[in-house]
C-alpha cells in the first residue's frame, strides 16, 4: 500500500474567474508554511504538483525543506473548464452541484484518468500531491464511491491521506474542511 499525501493549494491572489493562473496570496503562502510543518517529519517524499502556480508555489515550501524537486504532471490539474474567463465561476458553481454522471464525457474522462493515475502510485514509496479542490473530491468520491462532484470540502493546505493499493484508492483520513467560495 502506498499512502497518497493529496494536499490541497494554498489560498490563491485572485478568483477563479480572475485569473487563469494565480500564485498565492500572504494567507496562502502562511497556510503553505504550516502545511509543511505537518508533512516535514515524513519526509522526504516524492511529490507531484500541478502545472499551476499556487499547486507549485505550495510544493516549494516542502521541495526547499526537503531538498527535493516536485514533477509536475498535469494529470493531478484543475478541472478543465472551456468556458472564457469571465464565465469560468457561474460554469463552476453549476457543475459542481451535480454528479459525475451527469457531466460532459470529458470531464468524466478527466475524473477517470486523475483516479486511475492516483490509483495507479500503489506498490511504491509513499507521495505527496498538491492538487486541487475538484481533484481531492473526485479521488475521495471515487475512494467511497460517491458520486457527487463534492463529497466534502477540503480547505486550503490542508491534507487528505488516501491509501492505494495499484488498483483503487481507499480513505484514511479526510483533510481540514473549510467553506469555498467559488468567485
Amino acid at each position: 500500500m502506498t499512502r497518497l499525501y493529496l494536499v490541497r493549494h494554498g489560498q490563491a491572489a485572485a478568483g477563479y474567474d480572475r485569473d487563469l493562473d494565480p500564485g498565492l496570496d500572504e494567507m496562502g503562502r502562511a497556510q503553505a508554511e504550516a502545511m509543511a510543518d505537518a508533512l516535514e517529519e515524513r519526509g522526504p517524499l516524492p511529490m507531484i504538483v500541478s502545472p499551476l502556480r499556487r499547486t507549485r508555489e505550495t510544493a516549494a515550501v516542502l521541495e526547499r525543506r526537503w531538498g527535493v524537486t516536485a514533477r509536475v504532471d498535469p494529470i493531478v490539474g484543475e478541472i478543465p473548464s472551456q468556458e472564457q474567463l469571465e464565465q469560468r465561476g457561474e460554469w463552476l458553481r453549476r457543475v459542481l452541484q451535480g454528479t459525475w454522471a451527469e457531466t460532459v464525457p470529458p470531464l468524466r474522462r478527466w475524473r477517470d484518468d486523475l483516479v486511475g493515475a492516483l490509483a495507479g502510485l500503489g506498490e511504491g514509496e509513499d507521495v505527496v500531491v498538491v492538487t486541487h479542490y475538484v481533484a481531492i473530491n473526485a479521488a475521495v468520491g471515487a475512494a467511497t464511491g460517491d458520486d457527487r462532484l463534492v463529497c466534502f470540502r477540503p480547505g486550503n493546505c490542508s491534507i487528505t491521506v488516501l491509501e492505494s493499493s495499484g488498483d483503487r484508492l481507499r480513505v484514511v483520513e479526510l483533510g481540514a474542511q473549510a467553506v469555498t467560495v467559488v468567485q
